[in-house]
């Protein structure tokens, strides 16, 4: 994240950037990316947000990285203490994952266990309580059971009975843009479909998010963004978190150099960048952005 970090200031030269940290340290950090509960996650992040001084009285964008960016939407939708302007997402699971996500590395101890752990039952008590992914897992062929036992995913994406649409969906729609970026080898998140909050049914055919209820009754906002032109589809060539500083580099460029103050400043007023990784990412040159 210091390197991203980095990247981001080159390019908007005395923007403020705050990394988001799950953790007293980074080896707490990484576990909390494993194992723990999300929506406490949401609630400290959002407790700890609210108490830093440039993030104050002022918009900020946020640009999350695999599950990361599916953090930030729900802290977005949650946390009254931050007002989002733009919300870019790169290979993030808003839709859930029909499998539990593969490993970067065989090595990866903790990733391992946490695969291990979640093969014994996603929706048993423990395992939903305790394991980051597995509160995100949505099995197409048990969607009855996803609803009725999984305690995250169901309530941001607005999918149960007591729909929060004048919380969830008002925060939404006040996003100046939403970027949601997939990859077209993404072998990680299944289906990578995910990323634009399509999915797939109960044969593995690919749905996609237009002819969702989601989308249709506009339970999060998105066909609202959509049809005022602030909802964007960005795919880039390559596996999972391929992006490619150049790639990078242009989408920051795009979406956050916009700024609020006088055209002829040369040092306009930026909106802070809030940015969360989830530790899996590959950070390689790559094909540029379509």
């Amino acid at each position: 994240m210091g390197e991203i970090g980095r990247i981001v200031k080159d390019e908007l030269p005395g923007i403020y950037v705050h990394s988001v940290k799950l953790g007293d340290s980074e080896g707490a950090d990484r576990n909390a990316g494993f194992f723990g509960n999300l929506n406490t996650q949401i609630d400290r992040v959002c407790a700890d947000l609210a108490e830093i001084d440039e993030l104050k009285d002022t918009q900020v964008n946020l640009m999350g990285f695999s599950q990361g960016g599916l953090f930030l939407r729900a802290l977005v939708q949650r946390c009254p203490s931050i007002s989002a302007r733009t919300l870019v997402t790169f290979g993030s699971p808003h839709s859930g994952v029909a499998k539990i996500p593969e490993c970067a590395s065989d090595s990866d101890m903790l990733c391992r266990w946490m695969r291990q752990l979640a093969s014994r039952g996603v929706y048993s008590w423990y395992i939903r309580d305790h394991v980051i992914q597995a509160q995100y897992f949505k099995d197409p062929e048990r969607i009855d059971q996803y609803l009725q036992y999984n305690i995250f995913l169901p309530d941001i994406n607005n999918e149960v009975a007591d729909k929060r649409e004048s919380e969830y969906r008002d925060r939404i729609r006040q996003l100046e843009k939403m970027v949601l970026v997939r990859f077209s080898d993404d072998a990680m998140i299944y289906p990578s479909a995910s990323s634009w909050f399509g999915f797939v049914d109960a044969n593995g055919t690919e749905t996609s998010l237009y002819n969702s209820l989601m989308y249709i009754e506009d339970w999060l906002g998105l066909r609202t963004l959509d049809e005022s032109n602030r909802l964007e589809f960005v795919s880039i060539d390559g596996r999972h978190m391929a992006i490619g500083e150049q790639n990078l580099r242009d989408i920051v460029a795009k979406y956050f150099a916009a700024d609020s103050g006088d055209d002829d400043d040369p040092e306009p007023a930026r909106a802070p960048v809030i940015e969360l990784d989830n530790h899996q990412h590959v950070f390689k040159n790559s094909h540029r952005y379509a």
